[in-house]
Formats: structure tokens, sequence, C-alpha cells
């Protein structure tokens, strides 16, 4: 997974202009059970790989860069909630339950402007976010993508599912 890693660090510098790779190998290797998690990102579609480091807590954060949403993270409701109402044409699972089996966290609105300021990601899907509370309990759910030059966000049913939606994970190591 490191050398992954590595070999998408120096690709796509332009996610990290300011960080060098052997700072973040070093961070990585002191928090091994964290590639085990990249690795189940990667292995989804997600291409992880660091956009900075978060401000709050001085971490990187690593989430998925792939250009449109995971392709192993599509077709999914919002939350498990959504997921047992929906009795005719259940979808075969949560982004909610994915992220937690991955170990991520589902992208803020922050966190997915963020990583639009730095490039175009989907241009053809859309991912869920993370939502409020009083949003869910009224039975909605946040996405975005990006369209016509801008990053939208939109709502939905939580129960609702698309082939082009899926959902993008961060972690903070």
């Amino acid at each position: 997974m490191l050398e992954i890693l590595k070999a998408r660090f120096t690709e796509n510098k332009y996610l990290h202009a300011m960080l060098n790779w052997s700072d973040v190998e070093k961070r990585l290797l002191e928090h091994p059970a964290s590639l085990e998690i990249l690795r189940r990102m990667e292995e989804s579609g997600g291409e992880p790989d660091t956009i900075g480091i978060d401000k709050k807590t001085g971490k990187y954060i690593f989430c998925d860069c792939s250009k449109e949403s995971p392709s192993g993270r599509r077709s999914l409701c919002y939350d498990e909630k959504a997921l047992r109402g929906r009795t005719k044409n259940p979808p075969s699972g949560s982004a909610e339950r994915m992220a937690k089996e991955i170990g991520v966290s589902i992208m803020t609105e922050e966190l997915y402007r963020r990583l639009q300021a730095l490039g175009e990601f989907d241009l053809k899907t859309s991912s869920w976010i993370t939502t409020p509370d009083d949003i869910l309990g009224k039975g909605g759910a946040l996405f975005c993508e990006r369209r016509y030059g801008t990053v939208f966000t939109f709502h939905n049913g939580a129960d609702s599912y698309y082939s082009v939606r899926g959902f993008r994970g961060y972690i903070l190591i």
C-alpha cells in the first residue's frame, strides 16, 4: 500500500503542493492500522491520497481522490434507517454501513469543497456527504457533484440510490 500511495503522491502534487512524502510516510508508519483502512479505500475504487493537513488536529487528511465517486461504493442509500425502510427494490447496502466497514467517515460538505478546489471531481457521478441529524430525521440526505464548472449541494430521500451516486470517505492520520 505504501508503494501505491507514494506513486500517487508523486503523480498528484497538485493535491498537496506543500507536503513532502517523507513526512507523510513517517506518519503512516507510525499508524500502521491506517494502512489497512487505506487499502480498503483503494480496493473499493477510492484512490486515496492526502490533500493536506487538518488545521484543528495537525493530522494528514486522506480522502478518496478518484475522479468519479468510487466505483465499488455506488448504488447505496444513505443510512441503515433508510435501508430498513426501503421494502421495494432495496439497494445492497448503505453508505453509512460501508463507511463503517472500511473505517472512514463520509466526507463533509466542507471537505468535499476543499477537494473540489484542488481539481475537478464527480463530473459524471455524485457523492453522498455527511448529513445533519435534523435532515436525516425527516428522511432526507445531502449529496454533492460538479456540473457546469460549479460544485452543487443537493438533497434527496435518504432511501434513494442511483448507479452514479456513491460516497467519498476520509480519515485523519
